[in-house]
């Protein structure tokens, strides 16, 4: 006989389980299984879609509510050098080429742009105080104060790049109105800033020419002040200075000249005198010899001396001719020495001269010095009235060089910036954005719907595949028995007969599997319980379903209905409502034979319970886990190749678990993706492992398709290998 169960070489229930097979180690802890990520994403793709659809809902009705604004553009430039027409000096060409404009004042007009008083001024300029929306039941005050608040949130200003254009925008639910009061702020900075310009000039130059008038007054107050003060104080000055210093300098050149010139007489007449005193003749005095009447009288002198040493020689002393001859010698002498007296006494009239005139020239310096200190005591009033006056001068000068200039350059003012782009009325509305909202609100649920998918997933405590089963509870996994929906169209078979129709069907070659695995992971068991956790997990279709399928192949196989509560067996595979059932057999009033219904399509014995067997008897329990469901399994293992029971659930029924201990092995049965996973470890918390083989852990109602697009555990290949199923 073909037994896809080994028989049990020994008592009952001592049945060892196969060690768990760690052959095939679990993915790595430290390891990101990008293939696990996607597949947890593809399971809940479902909540993903959901968070994306709603996300992409909001935010359509978000940007239907949202009111249109629209913001229209206007674009001025600064004008990088402005040209002097009316030049007033010689550094107006410097001052030209220094008028680029730099980095920070560019910054600065763009802050200028938008500036409480620009804002004010294009308020007024377009008369927005007046609109209904700002004067309805307010002030004149209060509209255009509201006015300005309004303006100056819609207004900004930008520059274009790193060149010397600024962009004006604003913003309004009004494309027109947009428009305009964007041209507005660009006409008042161009037009509106050169025509303060020339205001401000000419106010200026109506400041200074009223503040001419007084300063000239000034000016020539404080100049006849300081003139007046002059001549009452005798400061008369010519171009060389005041008279008193032209005459003390010229004194002092007339002292110095009669200084020297009577040290000059007195030194001729002292040397005269002396040379007289030491007895030299009077023809041996100096200043003798420079008079003409005594040059010529020493010529006669030297003629007559000669005739006389002539006549002397030839004659002798006592001649009258040499008498006469020196008598006139004599003469000569004596006209010499009264001429040289005279010369003598010039000398002194000349020394008493020169004398008397440098005292009195020493006098009047004397009197010029003493008039100039008065006149220095003097100067310091005069200095301070000429300070004032110059003072006065120069502030009078500059404000006439200043009214001037202005007057010059009156009607020649330039604007600092010119008009580039007007702004035109904007077609399309800059809010909402419909695209800009659409990726956004795309992005958004993105990434909220991947959180929720994630979150959905970490807080998921069913089972789905047999790697949760062994990483999470520690239990073998026995395989999977999938849905027959998501293997047939045929929604309305029976997956009792749907084993029997195609037997070579993936949902039949499942049952198949599971058997293959009970038999490699028991040792000889004959007798295999199905359990749950907890009701409607698929216990009792399994059990049918693995019974016929054993049974097909040609092994003797007994069913028994263990859950006299729910009576799953029984009502799908009666037969014949008068025939005795399990409790009659543990009872002893009906014989194992006369009990057993025989499944024509495959041969397989089934034990029901009778119709109309209470579930609550007092007896059932107690028959059912004593000692007559020991002796009915006794013989059960005689006669039969495996006895497969169906029992009730372990966690809601207490018998559950004692039946389980009588059993060769045990299989649990969980619902795919249903039953809660603290569930089962509360069932298996329950069996003690001394009592209890679990053979492991068999998955049920398994989807199929989605199991597959999953993408991951034993039934991701299925499209790969269903080709070989009929």
């Amino acid at each position: 006989m073909n037994t896809a169960v080994a028989s049990y070489r020994g008592s009952p229930g001592t049945v060892p389980a196969l060690p768990f097979d760690t052959r095939v180690p679990p993915p790595a802890a430290d390891r990101i299984d990008l293939r696990l990520l996607l597949a947890v994403f593809r399971r809940r793709i479902g909540v993903f879609l959901a968070v994306l659809l709603a996300v992409l809902a909001g935010a359509a009705v978000l940007t239907t509510m949202q009111e249109r604004t629209y913001i229209a553009k206007a674009e001025v430039t600064l004008n990088s050098r402005l040209q002097n027409i009316a030049p007033t000096s010689t550094n107006d060409r410097q001052q030209d080429q220094a008028a680029i404009p730099s980095e920070g004042f560019v910054d600065t007009q763009v802050a200028v742009m938008t500036s409480q008083a620009n804002v004010a001024t294009v308020v007024d300029t377009l008369g927005l105080a007046r609109d209904p929306r700002f004067a309805a039941g307010a002030s004149p005050a209060e509209a255009r104060l509201a006015a300005i608040e309004y303006v100056r949130g819609g207004v900004t200003a930008e520059r274009i790049g790193t060149t010397y254009g600024i962009a004006v925008s604003f913003e309004s639910t009004d494309p027109a109105e947009s428009a305009k009061v964007a041209n507005a702020f660009a006409t008042q900075y161009t037009l509106g800033a050169l025509e303060r310009k020339k205001s401000e000039a000419r106010q200026t130059s109506a400041a200074i020419s009223g503040r001419l008038d007084q300063l000239r007054g000034q000016a020539l107050a404080d100049t006849a002040a300081a003139q007046r003060y002059r001549i009452a104080h005798n400061l008369l000055t010519t171009t060389q200075g005041t008279l008193t210093e032209q005459e003390i300098s010229a004194y002092n050149q007339q002292v110095t000249l009669a200084r020297a010139q009577a040290a000059e007489d007195t030194a001729r007449l002292d040397a005269s005198r002396r040379q007289l005193a030491a007895g030299g003749a009077a023809a041996g005095v100096d200043e003798g010899n420079a008079s003409p009447s005594i040059a010529g009288m020493r010529g006669l002198l030297g003629e007559a001396t000669s005739q006389l040493a002539s006549l002397t020689a030839r004659y002798g002393p006592l001649h009258p001719d040499v008498i006469r001859a020196k008598a006139q010698v004599d003469a000569i002498q004596g006209q010499i020495a009264g001429e040289t007296r005279r010369v003598i006494s010039t000398l002194e009239t000349r020394a008493r001269a020169s004398t008397q005139r440098l005292n009195s020239l020493a006098g009047s310096l004397d009197q010029s010095r003493g008039a100039l200190e008065t006149n220095n005591a003097a100067t310091v009033g005069l200095q301070d009235l000429e300070k004032r006056a110059e003072t006065s001068n120069a502030l009078y000068e500059s404000y006439l060089n200043r009214f001037k200039e202005l007057t010059a350059r009156e009607g020649t003012e330039q604007a600092d910036a010119d008009m580039l782009h007007p702004a035109d009325v904007p077609t399309q509305p800059d809010s909402p954005h419909v695209l800009l909202n659409l990726i956004l609100a795309l992005a958004l649920g993105t990434g909220l719907g991947v959180a929720a998918a994630f979150a959905a997933e970490m807080t998921f405590s069913g089972l789905t595949t047999g790697d949760d089963i062994e990483q999470r509870l520690g239990v073998r996994y026995l395989g999977s028995i999938p849905a027959l929906q998501s293997l047939t169209r045929s929604g309305n078979k029976s997956p009792t007969t749907a084993l029997l129709d195609d037997p070579r069907s993936a949902f039949a070659e499942s049952f198949r599997s599971l058997r293959a695995s009970i038999a490699m992971n028991t040792t000889e068991a004959k007798v295999i319980a199905i359990t749950s956790a907890l009701p409607d997990e698929g216990k009792t279709t399994t059990s049918i379903c693995l019974a016929r399928s054993m049974a097909a192949s040609g092994d003797a196989v007994l069913l028994l209905d263990c859950d006299l509560r729910r009576q799953g067996v029984s009502i799908v595979l009666r037969g014949d409502t008068s025939r005795p059932g399990l409790l009659e057999v543990l009872r002893g009033t009906a014989t194992l034979d006369e009990a057993l219904v025989i499944d024509p399509a495959t041969g397989l014995s089934i034990l029901p319970l009778a119709a109309g067997t209470p579930d609550d008897a007092n007896d059932a329990p107690e028959l059912l886990t004593g000692a007559e469901m020991d002796r009915l399994l006794a013989v059960a293992r005689e006669r039969f190749d495996a006895v497969i029971l169906d029992t009730a659930p372990v966690l809601p029924i207490a018998d559950a678990r004692l039946v389980l201990g009588k059993a060769d092995a045990s299989v649990f049965v969980v619902r795919w993706r249903k039953t809660p996973e603290a569930a089962l470890r509360s069932a298996l918390r329950l069996l003690p492992d001394d009592r209890v083989q679990l053979a492991g852990v068999a998955l049920t109602r398994v989807d199929m398709r989605k199991q597959s697009r999953f993408g991951y555990g034993d039934d991701a290949f299925y499209h790969a290998y269903k080709s070989y199923y009929a």
